[in-house]
């Protein structure tokens, strides 16, 4: 099934249970904020479930089943609903990502999931504006480790990450986490697949100004480029745009410090913090 395809599917699905959550909590004469307290969520997520603008909960469904004695159909309804670890503008590319031969990433903004630990994961969720719920955190940090199998798999994928130095400056979490990411990055410098390079701070140029981005090769020989963005992302496969943003990725290259001296710079900035 196709990104978009699943997307779709899944929204179907989802706003389908939340009509169904509606139908059994009116004929039990539930209130959303009954289900709410006895779910341990709020409100607002009731609602967002009724929309199908979020996928249920196992603990919403649970409470929902309990008040407005539904027999099961309520959790029947839910298995229907079409999984994914990911959001629906990220899932595309997670598959690709998965498979690829080679990956290029620059980043500007903070280290990417593919580089990160447990805890800084955790706590860059735990940034997320609105606040997200504990499970949700939880949910993410897991999917977020999962991708990195990516890293040592076999066959090894050919990985290169071009990263702001910037980023290992920020402290997401606090000291004793960037402790840990910044050991976690040497580390990973270290595998031969990856090639780890930073952009110094003090540049007169600089290639990657409209942001991150990520360069992939699949196993077909097919070239892609993801960018993000603040509420969604572009997954971009058309010839034109791929071969532009795979030039902008090699200049960055030659802009950014050599793997060696990258290094380095990771080792000084360890011992300063």
């Amino acid at each position: 099934m196709s990104g978009d395809k699943q997307a779709q599917t899944r929204s179907a699905t989802m706003r389908m249970f939340g009509s169904q959550l509606m139908g059994w909590r009116r004929r039990a004469g539930v209130s959303r904020e009954q289900l709410a307290q006895e779910a341990g969520y709020s409100v607002d997520m009731v609602k967002s479930v009724k929309q199908g603008r979020r996928k249920p909960p196992l603990q919403l469904i649970d409470a929902a089943e309990l008040l407005c004695k539904a027999g099961g159909l309520l959790r029947d309804a839910a298995e229907h609903i079409v999984q994914s670890k990911f959001p629906d503008w990220f899932e595309e590319y997670a598959r690709y990502e998965a498979e690829c031969a080679s990956l290029g990433l620059y980043e500007n903004q903070l280290i990417p999931g593919l580089f990160q630990t447990e805890e800084y994961a955790r706590a860059v969720f735990r940034c997320n504006r609105p606040p997200l719920d504990d499970e949700e955190i939880e949910a993410g940090v897991e999917a977020r480790l999962e991708r990195q199998q990516l890293l040592c798999r076999t066959p090894a994928a050919v990985i290169s990450l071009v990263l702001e130095q910037v980023t290992l400056e920020r402290w997401i979490g606090g000291r004793e986490v960037m402790l840990g990411q910044l050991r976690h990055l040497l580390k990973l410098a270290e595998l031969r697949n990856i090639d780890l390079q930073i952009m110094p701070t003090r540049r007169e140029t600089h290639a990657g100004l409209a942001g991150s981005m990520r360069c992939l090769e699949t196993r077909d020989h097919e070239l892609l480029v993801y960018s993000g963005m603040q509420k969604g992302s572009v997954l971009l496969s058309g010839p034109k745009e791929v071969s532009d943003l795979n030039m902008r990725y090699a200049i960055l290259r030659s802009q950014a410090l050599t793997p060696e001296d990258s290094t380095r710079l990771l080792e000084k900035t360890l011992g300063e913090l």
